[in-house]
């Protein structure tokens, strides 16, 4: 079975089981999304507790619905919040602390709440301290899956060239217990975890998969790209500094 084929059994197997034993909750189906789950305040309650959170400023967190409670926190916790608009369409959007009024935090906390209390860039002028993201399965070694199409890795090697992202950055991810499984392959355009946290346990991987560094623009269409101003950008300027590895125009 090739890789591909080994991806997308794991990824079925897991939208499966999560229906099949009520874990799975709003939006439904789960199939074809970051499976939103009971228990996803539990792990953002875990994750808050973290060491690695407690000392961020600057927190980026995915745009899906099971990250929705770590987005809240964020934001009640004075962090500023950092989040990929879908599909990176219209780049990231910034909510400063302190910015949003305490009774319409947790409006915030959603897509279109951020759109409301936030603003749109490109790129962020902030150093990110924390990397959250959502998947579909994780495994203890830090090999993830999202839902195929590759925006969460996109969304991290982005930060990364343009130089928001250190590679010492923690990335955690929040996901059910079910969520975590053997034998996930790894590729080299794959953004591994550091950090798992479940509704029930914490697992740190110390995961010894490299972080991606660059975009790797062989593996994105001229219409993706076109779809995405951000990588519009950033392509003009790797074609103009092709030995430049982190980009500074946008800081």
């Amino acid at each position: 079975m090739g890789v591909e084929e080994r991806k997308r059994e794991i990824r079925e197997t897991i939208w499966r089981l999560m229906e099949e034993r009520g874990i799975a909750r709003f939006p439904l189906p789960v199939r074809g999304r970051i499976p939103n789950f009971i228990g996803a305040e539990k792990a953002a309650e875990r994750l808050r507790c973290l060491p690695e959170y407690e000392r961020a400023n600057v927190i980026f967190c995915n745009p899906d619905s099971p990250q929705r409670p770590v987005r809240e926190f964020a934001l009640r916790d004075g962090k500023v919040l950092v989040i990929a608009t879908p599909r990176l369409r219209k780049g990231f959007l910034v909510i400063e602390a302190g910015s949003v009024p305490p009774n319409r935090v947790n409006e915030a906390s959603t897509i279109s709440g951020a759109f409301k209390y936030g603003r749109t860039v490109d790129i962020p002028r902030l150093n990110v301290d924390l990397f959250v993201t959502g998947v579909v399965a994780v495994s203890p070694d830090g090999a993830k899956l999202g839902k195929g199409h590759g925006y969460g890795d996109l969304e991290y090697v982005i930060l990364r060239t343009a130089g928001a992202l250190g590679e010492e950055v923690p990335v955690v991810a929040t996901a059910h217990d079910v969520q975590v499984v053997e034998g996930i392959p790894f590729e080299t355009h794959d953004v591994p975890v550091d950090i798992i946290v479940t509704p029930t346990r914490v697992i740190r991987t110390n995961t010894s998969y490299p972080k991606p560094n660059r975009i790797l623009w062989n593996k994105l269409t001229k219409e993706a790209i076109e779809k995405m101003p951000i990588l519009k950008k950033l392509r003009i300027i790797s074609m103009s500094n092709p030995n430049q590895g982190t980009n500074k125009q946008f800081l």
